[in-house]
Formats: structure tokens, C-alpha cells, sequence
């Protein structure tokens, strides 16, 4: 469903767009050593980024950064890992999506964070071009400090951005 810009963009709780995604680590997710590719985080990362945003604001949406990726911990073959994201920000065709992704042995014995990661995504329209994304409402005070958080990210992306017309 795609919102006209004429219509009235009216809060989103969290709850709407929080998901988590469980995905079990195959052969062809790793390396010859028994690790995980970061690419093959980082696509599951993005695919999570993309149905977070999409749920929230009710559009198609498009990566328009990855602010950060930490891999803290490596991930192996045959680990079972948890991807959940949730909007911690948003502007005004923008949002942002927190990410934080755990890994656990295939019988669930230990369970240890192995990444984070902060994705901007952008809303479109079906013209292709940039659309309003409702507000966050946050209802609870770890909500309202992950805002808080989420909003200071945003000024340092937009401090950090190039101005002018020319290359970084």
C-alpha cells in the first residue's frame, strides 16, 4: 500500500516495526576456515533493514547508508543466528534502522552477540522519488532514549555529509 502525499502520515508505534529474523548458517555462508562471509551478514542485514523501514512507514524503500557494521564476534557454520531490527530514527524520508545481530550453537547451549549495525533507509514512492515516513511514537522510556540516541546519529550523518556539488 503507498501513501499519496496528500495524506496525513500519523504516528507508528515501535512495536510495528520491530522484527527479528532467525536464520541458520549453511556451507555457503562461510569461508574455508568455518567462518561466516561479513557479505553474507551484511545481504540478511540489509533485507532486514528493508522490511523494518518498509513496515513502518508502509513503502518501498532503498538503502541509503550503512552507518556502521561492528563485527564483534565471528559466526560459524551451522551457528544459528538472530538478526532484529527496529527504527531508532526518523527524519523526514528517512529512517533510520538499528540492527543487532546474536549468534547461538545449533542446540542453543551459547548465545553471545557477534554484531551491530545502524542502516539508513529511504522511502519511494511508486514515481521513484523520495516520500514523507510517518513519525516513531515512543511509548516507553527505553523508546524514547533509543530516539534520543537515534537522533544524534542523524545530526553526526548529516554533520559528516559533503556539501557542494563536488566529490568528498
Amino acid at each position: 500500500m503507498f501513501l499519496s502525499s496528500s495524506e496525513t502520515l500519523e504516528g507508528v508505534p515501535f512495536s510495528r516495526s520491530r522484527i527479528t529474523l532467525v536464520r541458520l548458517m549453511l556451507p555457503t555462508d562461510v569461508n574455508f576456515a568455518g567462518n561466516v562471509f561479513g557479505g553474507s551478514l551484511l545481504k540478511v542485514l540489509d533485507e532486514i533493514a528493508y522490511v523494518v523501514g518498509s513496515r513502518h512507514a508502509r513503502q518501498n524503500m532503498v538503502t541509503a547508508s550503512v552507518d556502521r557494521m561492528d563485527f564483534l564476534a565471528p559466526v560459524h557454520l551451522s551457528d544459528v543466528v538472530h538478526f532484529t531490527g527496529q527504527v531508532t530514527h526518523v527524519g523526514h524520508t528517512s529512517l533510520e534502522v538499528s540492527i543487532h545481530i546474536e549468534a547461538e550453537d545449533l542446540h542453543g547451549t551459547s548465545r553471545r552477540t557477534v554484531g551491530n549495525a545502524y542502516v539508513t533507509m529511504v522511502a519511494i514512492g511508486p514515481d521513484g522519488r523520495p516520500v514523507p515516513v510517518p513519525p516513531i511514537l515512543a511509548e516507553t522510556p527505553e523508546e524514547r532514549r533509543l530516539l534520543e540516541e537515534g537522533r544524534r546519529r542523524a545530526e553526526e550523518r548529516k554533520a559528516r555529509r559533503p556539501t557542494g556539488g563536488g566529490s568528498p
